[in-house]
């Protein structure tokens, strides 16, 4: 393997800083992005050559400085050590995984054609072509797989890129402003540092796509300001995901894991279980089966507990304490904001006014509701808005079908939670309020892509109907163009 590339700095950092890490000054983020557009115009980022190459460096940056990324991971709030490992090899697995593919993604397809034109020997191509310059506005909960795997999409598309990073992850962001300058030329791939006015600023630039993981405000922010240069986008935003559990379910395998789904990586994943909605007849069931699984997975001090992770932020522990209403808490409940600290909580019972259901939660609290009747509580998931992740616990068919077929989010499971989003093979995207388009594998090469249909005409052959004078024979000709 080659060395890194020993490119210059991307964007010089000073003045407004977050923690120990400046921002980096606008001057240089413009250059940066009229360098990117200069780059991408020389059709430099085209070739297969180039994309597998970006694929490669990233895949190296990755395994060369595995435990420092691990371990910086660790240090911003992952410090269960699977989960942190975890940002690592599947980001890793994500770029090796789209260098597999990349050969097949890249050919153009053949397109079916009215008979007429296919028996006069036309053809039609649909060319699949990079959208340009893109920026990925990055959120903390992922502080790789969040920012990387959009970039994996980014690059295999031809697309050079700009991580706009998050200011919430200090050790992860100070690895990857050291790191990403040292593998990738700044052309191809870079990574900004700043806050709110940096992004304002961003977003004033006429990118060629835009990519956001994170709440719905900042989503319609971004949206607003990509209507004015008409750049498409792609939000992966959020919501109040329900679990839901039938009288058929088996109880202790669903409770294990919605609280897990519910309790890991600080509670702080999109597609986390925002509530779990119960049969009544199998309720207090269900609640003793959640507590149970509390200890298995964490044990009766979580806060000593190395495989459960902290919050972001001592401002996001009392955020999340300041949802808990002590009547309702039957387990955890105690909070330490400095140590950033919250107890896996588990609050019973709760009704759909409660405080803690107005909102996405994004943290490790479990609310549990229950429901006497299947259509009236589709009707009122259906009348909140529609979540990123939906979640069916069942033995019986037709529940687990109405379910599906009532209820729109994102993407989900049946008898399973939150690790849908692993799969490389599906999309994973949102809808509605929850989000804007989807990526992963083929689906985010297809979507950082423009589809251009190209009829391609023998250089001899005239479809003469479509010239004056007309007849009406001509006329009557124009029928074979709806004959497949």
């Amino acid at each position: 393997m080659s060395t890194p590339s020993k490119a210059p700095s991307e964007a010089k950092t000073s003045g407004s800083q977050t923690g120990h890490l400046q921002f980096s000054e606008w001057s240089s983020v413009e250059e940066l992005f009229r360098k990117q557009k200069a780059y991408f115009d020389k059709d430099a980022t085209k070739s297969y050559e180039w994309r597998v190459d970006q694929l490669n460096r990233l895949v190296r940056m990755l395994r060369e400085n595995y435990q420092r990324f691990a371990d910086a991971s660790r240090k911003d709030f992952k410090t269960a050590s699977q989960e942190n490992a975890f940002e690592v090899s599947a980001s890793i697995a994500t770029a090796e995984f789209a260098k597999s593919q990349l050969k097949e993604w890249m050919k153009p397809v053949e397109a079916p054609l009215p008979k007429f034109l296919a028996a006069s020997g036309h053809k039609g191509m649909v060319y699949r072509e990079p959208y340009g310059v893109t920026l990925v506005i990055c959120p903390f909960n992922g502080p790789l797989l969040l920012s990387l795997r959009p970039a994996v999409a980014a690059l295999s598309a031809g697309n050079p890129c700009i991580l706009k990073l998050s200011e919430a992850l200090l050790a992860t962001d100070e690895l990857l402003l050291e790191l990403i300058p040292k593998y990738f030329e700044p052309e191809s791939l870079s990574a900004v540092m700043g806050g709110r006015e940096t992004v304002t600023n961003l977003l004033k630039l006429p990118f060629d796509f835009i990519i956001l993981t994170g709440s719905v405000g900042v989503g319609k922010v971004v949206m607003r300001a990509a209507a004015e240069h008409l750049t498409p986008v792609l939000l992966e935003l959020g919501g109040q995901n329900p679990a839901i559990v039938d009288e058929t379910a088996n109880i202790p395998d669903a409770a294990k894991k919605i609280v897990w789904g519910a309790m890991a990586w600080g509670g702080q994943w999109c597609t986390s279980p925002g509530y779990a909605v119960v049969h009544e007849s199998i309720a207090e069931q269900f609640v003793a089966e959640c507590k149970k699984a509390v200890v298995t997975l964490y044990g009766t001090d979580p806060k000593s507990n190395p495989d459960y992770s902290r919050v972001i932020s001592p401002a996001a522990v009392q955020r999340l304490a300041s949802l808990i209403d002590p009547k309702d808490v039957i387990y955890g409940g105690k909070s330490d904001p400095q140590a950033r600290y919250l107890d896996p909580t588990i609050l019973y019972p709760i009704s759909w006014k409660d405080k803690i259901m107005e909102d996405e939660i994004f943290g490790p609290l479990l609310p549990i509701l229950t429901y006497s009747d299947l259509g009236a509580l589709l009707a009122k998931i259906k009348s909140l808005p529609k979540p990123l992740a939906g979640y069916v616990f069942s033995q019986n068919q037709k529940t687990i079908d109405r379910v599906l077929q009532s209820l729109s989010f994102g993407g989900g499971a049946v008898n399973q939670t939150n690790v849908f989003l692993f799969i490389e093979s599906m999309p994973y995207g949102g809808v509605g309020t929850s989000g804007i388009g989807n990526y992963y594998g083929k689906y985010g090469y297809d979507s950082l892509t423009h589809a251009k249909s190209m009829l391609i005409s023998p250089p001899d052959v005239a479809i003469d109907h479509l010239f004056p004078p007309y007849t009406k024979e001509k006329v009557e000709a124009l029928n074979q163009w709806f004959d497949y």
